[in-house]
């Protein structure tokens, strides 16, 4: 009876309460065989901790997705650009004319179809996130390298494209308390323009184009210190930051003039499969690099704010591309597999030297052999 009691205690029948386990297709070693070390456990926790970076890096580079940008002289012949404007100028609304002077030889009143707010220059100039421009809010030079919250930067394509999609409508202007008076002007809206060269410029009342019956305005009520909370060209996207977005630039006399070159690139951002974003997956912009030239002028020039922009003609494609999630899991359950062999051989090769090391300690440096030596055997 002993000896049935032993052979059923080694039999290969799934004990009660125990049937999922007959079905299993790999063997695996008794309890009774099988000695609990250490090392294992340390190797163990090892292979867990690499298998999660591994899993949260393969991750990351898979919601980030892979950006391929392609430049090609851009087909067809726009006609046609939309340019929006929202400019603080520290000067009084009816001082100030706006007007917009193309290649094509056309002049627009642009002050027709902006909207004009009389507002104080203390509300803007005290707003988060105003600087100047080339350096940020805190004064620092900015290189255009990093993260930003929102806009162009080095957000990922998929980013730009949600923010696209927000609705598009101008903020309020602030009331003014009761009492005091505005000292500054808003300028802000879209307008249509010819799609090639031209000038934006903002000058005052009296100076610069000569209009019948235009008042000259005094010298000293010139002040064209002035605050670009966002200046694009196409679509009003309005949670994309451009370059000139936010940007303060102060007069120091009455004659400064401020100029603002700008080389402007059509630009199409597109998510190719996108499938966490749905909906539409492509947005045409324009992104522009500016250069800035300020200087005082003598009073025979005119001073203001001149914006300058060309039309390159060339077209940007970025494009981002993501696996599907098959491919996903394949390449993660082979990350995973890669770490649990890697991890199988460290244990096994870190057993073998450990009790390779304590042999030759207990046998004081004398080798044995695989049997072994019996002691006294010449005897």
């Amino acid at each position: 009876m002993n000896g049935y009691d032993e052979k059923s205690r080694f039999d290969d029948e799934p004990a009660p309460g125990s049937f999922v386990r007959a079905f299993d297709a790999f063997p695996k070693a008794k309890p009774q065989y099988v000695t609990r070390t250490s090392g294992g456990g340390k190797w163990t926790v090892a292979m867990i901790v690499v298998s999660a970076l591994l899993f949260w890096s393969e991750l990351a580079r898979w919601w980030e997705g892979e950006e391929d940008h392609t430049f090609s002289v851009e087909k067809g012949v726009g006609h046609n650009m939309q340019i929006n404007l929202d400019v603080v100028v520290h000067m009084e609304c009816k001082d100030l004319h706006v007007n917009v002077q193309d290649a094509a030889g056309d002049r627009i009143l642009a002050a027709s179809r902006l909207q004009e707010d009389i507002t104080t220059w203390a509300y803007w100039v005290d707003s988060k996130g105003i600087h100047k421009l080339g350096r940020d809010s805190h004064g620092r030079v900015d290189t255009g390298a990093g993260w930003h919250d929102e806009g162009f930067g080095e957000a990922h394509v998929h980013d730009i494209v949600a923010m696209g999609r927000k609705s598009a409508r101008w903020s309020k202007t602030p009331r003014l308390k009761h009492g005091v008076k505005g000292d500054s002007c808003r300028i802000y809206g879209s307008l249509d323009l010819n799609r090639v060269q031209g000038d934006f410029h903002i000058t005052a009342r009296g100076h610069g184009y000569s209009e019948m019956f235009a008042e000259h305005l005094d010298h000293n009520a010139f002040n064209f210190s002035h605050i670009v909370s966002e200046l694009s060209f196409g679509p009003y996207y309005p949670s994309l930051v451009n370059p000139l977005d936010r940007t303060i630039n102060v007069a120091t006399g009455h004659f400064h003039k401020f100029q603002y070159f700008m080389s402007v690139v059509p630009t199409v951002y597109t998510v190719a499969g996108g499938g966490a974003l749905g909906g539409a997956k492509t947005i045409f912009t324009n992104q522009y690099a500016v250069t800035e030239q300020s200087k005082e002028v003598g009073e025979r020039m005119v001073p203001g704010l001149f914006f300058k922009y060309d039309i390159e003609p060339i077209l940007l494609t970025v494009e981002e591309r993501r696996d599907g999630v098959l491919t996903l899991l394949l390449k993660i359950v082979n990350v995973l597999s890669g770490v649990l062999v890697a991890g199988h051989w460290g244990f096994t090769l870190s057993e073998w030297l450990r009790e390779a090391v304590g042999r030759r300690r207990r046998g004081g440096g004398r080798s044995e052999g695989v049997i072994g030596a019996k002691g006294g055997y010449d005897d």
